[in-house]
């Protein structure tokens, strides 16, 4: 949504992507108060719902955007800084964390950083296609 989905959906064309053609979805399924982080409760409450969604659509891969997300799939306290641009496993699943639109937002400098770990993932969905 707003500007943080515009950064979102410029990353998804340069790559060659439509929004249509990925699948997202979010660790909570309401907007916290203030769009403030979730808080534990409210991820443990909405996880198992997003666990169903991967089991059901099988993707090739998970890329997590920003520390909510990578942390709470992967149950994990490191931060994204440390995550991204790091092949994690969500179960048989590549995972791939990178940082959140909104904070490539702030942060700017930080873009590159995102489109390389995307590189990565488009490599591996290459070679996916291959076999």
């Amino acid at each position: 949504m707003g500007a943080a989905g515009q950064v979102l959906n410029n990353l998804l064309s340069k790559l060659g992507l439509r929004r249509e053609e990925v699948y997202i979805a979010n660790i909570v399924k309401c907007r916290p108060p203030r769009n403030r982080d979730p808080e534990a409760d409210e991820i443990a409450q909405c996880l198992p719902f997003l666990k169903k969604q991967i089991k059901s659509i099988r993707p090739k891969v998970i890329v997590t955007l920003g520390k909510v997300a990578a942390q709470a799939l992967l149950e994990t306290a490191i931060p994204v800084t440390k995550l991204r641009g790091k092949w994690q496993r969500f179960g048989e699943i590549p995972v791939m964390p990178t940082f959140h639109p909104s904070y490539l937002q702030r942060f700017p400098r930080e873009r590159q950083k995102t489109w390389e770990d995307m590189q990565q993932v488009m490599e591996l969905l290459a070679s996916q296609a291959e076999i």
